[in-house]
């Protein structure tokens, strides 16, 4: 069976930069999106221009310096908005406007105070007006998670008609369980007239920690593109991770996705981000946290040693990290000792090992982990 391509729309620069306490300047932007590029990431969504003069200079100095992806421009249902994202745009290669609107109860009744015919309406003519400044616009019904599947069809085949390209169907508040996201993208798939003839997208966001899940449910059930952020940075607890949606294709070949990014640019590119934002990768983040081809556990150890694929999925070079790391700890056994101390020129039969290792504990008892000089103290004192 012919494998299905799954785009990457990377929105680092403009959800992933909603952090509080993130803020990029504009090189650090332009920085950034030529590693994104390199990677290959097929949409660079570069910021919401509307929001200040900063952004809107952040987004046409990308536009300018960015040749291969798509670079993408964020606006609300609003001509002012539309009009100032495409000016933004104006130097960039490939153009993309991405409009759209709240289509929730809570978003129509308490944000817009508003009805669900004339948010539908709102949605068709902000399309339209979008669509006299670029061919390519992609409609955000937000809130799409808790919108009535009914008239989420109803607005996605309105703006279908009016001319979008691309249908975001964001989990705004990252509410929905995998089964129920994915219910919603089939459902759209079986019941909106024209939606072959559209990019159906995920955009989901981690506040109950499953949006990854849910962007793959997505794509197994008809979405062609995942909107994510490097280290899955973004509004609240984060939007999908773009490394993990992006390996776990890779490594479950039974999918049968594949996208176009490098994958050995992950960990660099994930490095890139944490500088220029400020923002921490915790360690045991998958696939870029410092623990992630880590093992101080001494059963984990012994297996890795003798076979790496006993306790890894991923080969750390995929992702652009050199090698796995035995770290030494109290949990250690004899193996991982008798490995470092390989590393380090020495080697052991069983009884001196025997001798040694007893000695090494009470080094690891007090101290969190056990360096190479530790060890060379450790058989000077022997």
């Amino acid at each position: 069976m012919k494998k299905t391509r799954i785009q990457i729309f990377d929105t680092t620069l403009r959800d992933g930069e909603q952090v509080p306490g993130c803020k990029l300047n504009t090189s650090e932007k332009i920085k950034i999106a030529r590693k994104l590029e390199k990677m290959g990431v097929d949409i660079i969504e570069a910021g919401f221009p509307i929001s200040s003069p900063g952004d809107f200079n952040s987004v046409e100095k990308i536009c300018k310096s960015i040749y291969k992806p798509i670079i993408c421009s964020l606006s609300r249902a609003v001509k002012k908005d539309i009009e100032v994202a495409a000016s933004a745009l104006k130097y960039a290669k490939n153009p993309r406007i991405h409009t759209g609107i709240g289509t929730s109860k809570y978003h129509i009744k308490y944000k817009f105070n508003s009805t669900p015919k004339k948010i539908i309406e709102v949605a068709i003519e902000a399309v339209k007006y979008a669509k006299k400044f670029v061919e390519d616009v992609e409609f955000y019904a937000e809130d799409a998670g808790r919108t009535e599947n009914n008239f989420l069809a109803q607005i996605c085949e309105a703006v279908i008609k009016a001319g979008a390209t691309v249908l975001n169907i964001p989990d705004t508040t990252g509410y929905c369980l995998p089964e129920e996201y994915a219910e919603k993208i089939k459902f759209l798939k079986e019941n909106v007239n024209s939606i072959d003839k559209v990019t159906i997208s995920t955009h989901c966001h981690d506040d109950m920690g499953l949006s990854t899940a849910n962007s793959i449910a997505g794509i197994i059930n008809g979405a062609k593109q995942i909107e994510c952020t490097i280290n899955g940075i973004g509004e609240r607890a984060g939007n999908t991770s773009l490394e993990e949606v992006v390996m776990i294709m890779k490594q479950h070949k039974k999918l049968n996705f594949y996208t176009k990014i490098n994958t050995k640019l992950l960990y660099k590119t994930s490095k890139l981000v944490s500088e220029c934002t400020g923002m921490f990768v915790q360690s045991n983040k998958a696939i870029v946290g410092a623990n992630a081809f880590s093992h101080s556990s001494g059963i984990h150890q012994d297996g890795l040693i003798k076979k790496r694929e006993t306790y890894e999925v991923i080969d750390p070079k995929d992702v652009g990290v050199n090698k796995s790391s035995i770290l030494l700890t109290a949990r250690s056994g004899r193996s991982a000792l008798a490995y470092r101390y390989k590393k380090l020129g020495y080697s052991f039969n069983k009884s001196k090992l025997n001798i040694i290792y007893p000695k090494f504990l009470k080094y690891a008892d007090k101290k969190k982990e056990i360096y190479d000089e530790d060890l060379k103290k450790i058989l000077n004192n022997e």
